[in-house]
């Protein structure tokens, strides 16, 4: 699995909607509508990081920071050229 892309977020739980922010410094910034109970917030930022990039929720993955508002995901099956090329096609 060594063409697996990370990506570091920032995340604000509790937004009015979902949606990105900004994406400075190699950070994306999201705002998530789930509240940050019981993995609610987690499940919610994958599932519209799927969406986002057009990938089963399977191929995420939180490796660091389930917790915290700053997190890293792994995607499968993109390498990090894909990963920021449908990152920054959508702005």
């Amino acid at each position: 699995m060594g063409s697996d892309a990370k990506i570091s977020l920032r995340v604000y739980p509790s937004a009015p909607r979902n949606e990105v922010i900004g994406f400075t410094d190699g950070v994306l910034r999201v705002r998530i509508s789930a509240p940050p109970v019981r993995g609610k917030a987690n499940r919610e930022l994958l599932a519209f990081l799927s969406q986002l990039l057009g990938i089963s929720q399977g191929s995420l993955t939180i490796t660091r920071g389930h917790t915290s508002r700053n997190k890293t995901v792994a995607v499968s099956g993109l390498n990090q050229e894909e990963l920021l090329g449908r990152l920054l096609a959508r702005d």
